[in-house]
């Protein structure tokens, strides 16, 4: 089919050496048809067939011309008696049929040919479009993916250069001395193809029209293809990120489980913190009732473990600073803060920060820094994950820290148990264990004196009474040592109201108590007042101080302040520890302020209802923090 529909004719010389070798064997052919049949006349249609095929071949003029010659040949050959004679009617009638034929013929292969053309250019382009099409689909990113669709239009339609483009329109600079074409309807995002200015029109019309709107299908079933691949990617890595830090709180809650000590609970969550931030300085810091910060667990971005430091003031703008005052997550830029802390961490090439409070049962307890060496900000997601993740880890920490404390506070309810079981025996043998001894004595001198001197054993007697009066009473100071009679006869209100006029500090009492309390209630609510009041008579300097006592049918808060020096630490004195281990013991919260010059305020909370001894025992509340 293409040898007899070419896009481009043969020459017309060959074209006319071709009519005369067909013509020829025709007019031989028609002879040898006659010299067979004499009877039958001869009939020009077999030049027809010359006709039709060089008019396909060659075009119509060709075509004419060779009808033209074909008659005559015919005429001088084949028509009797012999020789050209023409004849105007016949002559003119097979001209006028071969003319027709050959017009007919002409158009027809013209018609042929430019669907031939068309068929054949449609199928290079349709070629073009998969070749870009595996191109563009075939590429790993959006970038690579325009770049080898753009060679892939260069090298179908022989351009120079080609370049595609999404989104708004090419910069004109960018695009001097290029033309840029629009593919597509514009119902979706702009698709632009940028080829050189020298292009040809008729290549302009064929990509707008034949390579636009499957190019830019392609195109935009690429930029799916990337949004999907990156939605995808990115819900990997926030799966992988999640997985990461459950196993990061499973090792921690492990640890916490199996009664790990608070440093090495520290230590573990800034190296899970580490893993979490590769590349990052992590560090868990601690505030202090001072206003100052330690620093309890620190890795460098390496991933090595840094020395304890001493507490560090709280001085000016800075991390921990925001977030004393904020109590809410913190990010800063150390190129631009203030202060002693952000002066060291620049020294050591710190650029940027955040900070996540840690709050364990309601008390701001320290700050989890992530630290980065790098000028750039902190990543988007670093305080989504640094927050969920310090929320458990103030869980651990405040298991570690009640674990601990409860621990200690066995350790010290058995050593109190001693220490009063000591001075008990040490009270009984010096008071009135040598008095019994001593009143035996005297019983027995007066058993001997009975015999003759009636006067003395009367006064060895009287002295016996006596003495017994004298034990009486020792043994009634002691019971009220260690459980007051007034407690028991009249309840808190009465007993408090005797703590303060014992006091040597002036007391005012401000009491809303509507009756008598559970024991446990009341001896506890005895011990904490009575300690507060000679706390504040040893330590406070205050000219008066304040006990407020407050109930309902659930439970009793009380408080005891003083404006005095300040300063007291319930960590340091055994005094206060003991009062927070009753007070929590009965399942209440003890708190201890104390700022510095500006008086201690004591508070505790004691629920009247009897607490559950096993949840007790597992969770102490904290102590609120200075």
């Amino acid at each position: 089919m293409t040898l007899l529909l070419p896009d481009t004719p043969p020459p017309l010389l060959v074209g006319v050496i071709v009519a005369a070798v067909v013509i020829t064997a025709e007019t031989a052919l028609l002879g040898l048809l006659h010299a067979t049949e004499p009877q039958r006349s001869p009939t020009a249609v077999i030049y027809i067939l010359g006709v039709v095929a060089l008019t396909i071949v060659w075009g119509v003029r060709l075509g004419v011309g060779v009808a033209v010659v074909s008659s005559l040949v015919f005429n001088f050959v084949h028509v009797p008696p012999g020789g050209l004679h023409l004849t105007a009617v016949q002559d003119l009638q097979r001209a006028v049929v071969f003319a027709i034929v050959a017009l007919a013929s002409g158009g027809l292969a013209d018609l042929a040919r430019a669907r031939a053309m068309e068929a054949r250019q449609l199928a290079v382009e349709a070629d073009i479009v998969a070749h870009v099409a595996r191109c563009v689909l075939g590429a790993d990113d959006l970038p690579s993916a325009l770049r080898s669709g753009a060679r892939c239009v260069a090298a179908g339609f022989g351009l120079s250069s080609a370049s595609i483009e999404i989104g708004d329109a090419p910069d004109p600079a960018k695009a001097a001395g290029a033309t840029v074409l629009e593919l597509g309807d514009g119902k979706r995002r702009p698709v632009w193809l940028v080829v050189p200015d020298d292009t040809p029109p008729a290549t302009l019309e064929r990509i707008r029209e034949r390579i636009g709107p499957p190019l830019e299908e392609v195109v935009s079933t690429a930029v799916k293809r990337q949004e999907l691949v990156s939605t995808l990617r990115a819900s990997q890595q926030a799966t992988q990120a999640l997985l990461s830090e459950q196993a990061a709180l499973r090792r921690v809650a492990t640890m916490v489980a199996a009664g790990g000590p608070p440093g090495t609970v520290f230590a573990a969550v800034t190296a899970e913190l580490h893993r979490l931030f590769r590349g990052f300085h992590t560090a868990l810091l601690r505030y202090e009732p001072d206003r100052s910060v330690r620093t309890v667990s620190e890795r460098d971005e390496g991933g090595r473990v840094l020395p304890d430091q001493p507490s560090r003031p709280i001085e000016g703008e800075n991390i921990v600073g925001t977030i004393l005052r904020t109590r809410r997550t913190a990010q800063i830029d150390y190129d631009t803060a203030s202060g002693p802390i952000a002066e060291e961490l620049r020294a050591r090439g710190v650029h940027r920060g955040l900070g996540v409070p840690i709050i364990v049962d309601g008390e701001l307890w320290g700050v989890t820094l992530v630290l980065s060496y790098k000028p750039g900000p902190v990543p988007a997601d670093a305080e989504n994950r640094l927050l969920a993740f310090t929320e458990l880890v103030a869980t651990a920490i405040a298991n570690t820290e009640n674990r601990a404390r409860l621990v200690a506070s066995r350790g010290r309810l058995v050593a109190a148990a001693d220490d009063a079981r000591r001075r008990i025996e040490r009270d009984l043998h010096d008071g009135p264990q040598q008095r019994i001894v001593a009143l035996a004595l005297r019983l027995r001198m007066a058993e001997d004196a009975t015999a003759g001197d009636v006067p003395a054993a009367r006064r060895l007697l009287s002295d016996t009474v006596r003495n017994l009066t004298e034990i009486h009473e020792s043994m009634t100071d002691l019971a009220r040592g260690i459980h007051p009679a007034l407690l028991t006869q009249g309840g808190v209100c009465p007993m408090l109201r005797t703590l303060a006029r014992r006091s040597i500090v002036p007391v005012e009492l401000r009491l809303q108590v509507p009756g008598r309390l559970p024991e446990r209630v009341e001896v506890a609510v005895y011990y904490v007042v009575s300690e507060a009041l000679t706390n504040i008579a040893k330590h406070a300097q205050a000219p008066v101080a304040l006990v407020t006592v407050d109930a309902d049918e659930r439970s009793i808060w009380l408080s005891v302040r003083d404006d005095g020096a300040g300063g007291a630490d319930p960590e340091a004195g055994t005094g206060l520890v003991g009062l927070r281990d009753r007070v929590e013991a009965l399942g209440g919260r003890f708190g201890v302020v104390s700022p510095p010059g500006q008086g201690t305020t004591l508070t505790a909370e004691i629920p009247l209802a009897q607490p559950d001894p096993h949840a007790v025992a597992e969770s102490f509340p904290m102590a609120a923090a200075g």
